[in-house]
């Protein structure tokens, strides 16, 4: 367990306090945050809203790594001596996030010990997420990376969450980070909301804890209709 200090810890009223030189800015629905290819010169950090980063190929085929919530650190590769951008940063939703210049966040990690602790644990679960991302893809079935992606979008596990009615996301981007078809996702989602495990609510996705059942369980073969 993490000790109290730590979990006390407001990383955005340490970054939006006096003395810190972030700035704060608005992005809508849609709205380019930063370009794969541009400068990589600041560390930025979720306030509200939602972020997909995604990749483009040489051959121009495009892919979504991650998608980003409140309290998430994204950018961080600037600290690691990236000198440009290797993915893009889309606001999935409006979206207000802290913007803090590479040489301020350094700074920052060296001096003050609770934010460096925070940060540290990010990246220790990033990494974390990323192997998992990564085993997902090569051992378990569409329609399971599918649950454990709408779990993760719903924050099951994060200590801000879960929250039961996602944000909008199209099925599209779904597709894009399952790694599957539309078809598919539409077709497991429709099986989904039959078997009682998500429901449509005003445009969003309600996600039920029961939805871990299939996560947790192996899929019959005869449901593995792959792509």
């Amino acid at each position: 367990m993490a000790p109290k200090s730590a979990r006390a810890f407001d990383a955005e009223a340490f970054l939006n306090s006096p003395g810190v030189a972030s700035r704060r800015k608005e992005y809508p629905t849609g709205a380019a945050i930063f370009a794969q290819g541009d400068p990589a010169d600041t560390v930025l950090y979720i306030q509200q809203g939602s972020v997909k980063l995604t990749v483009l190929s040489q051959a121009g085929r495009e892919a979504v790594v991650a998608v980003l919530g409140p309290t998430d650190f994204f950018g961080e590769g600037a600290l690691a001596g990236q000198l440009v951008r290797l993915a893009t940063a889309t606001a999935m939703t409006a979206s207000r996030i802290l913007i803090v210049p590479k040489r301020q966040m350094i700074r920052l990690l060296h001096q003050q010990h609770t934010l460096s602790d925070r940060f540290i644990a990010h990246m220790l679960a990033r990494n974390t997420r990323l192997e998992e991302d990564l085993v997902d893809q090569l051992f378990n079935a569409s329609e399971k990376r599918l649950a454990r992606t709408l779990l993760l979008l719903a924050r099951y596990g994060k200590p801000n969450g879960p929250r039961r009615v996602l944000p909008k996301i199209s099925q599209e981007v779904l597709a894009e980070i399952v790694g599957t078809t539309r078809s598919r996702v539409n077709f497991f989602m429709n099986k989904f909301r039959k078997l009682g495990f998500i429901d449509y609510d005003r445009g969003g996705v309600k996600v039920h804890h029961a939805l871990l059942s299939i996560v947790l369980h192996d899929i019959p073969p005869s449901d593995r209709v792959e792509e």
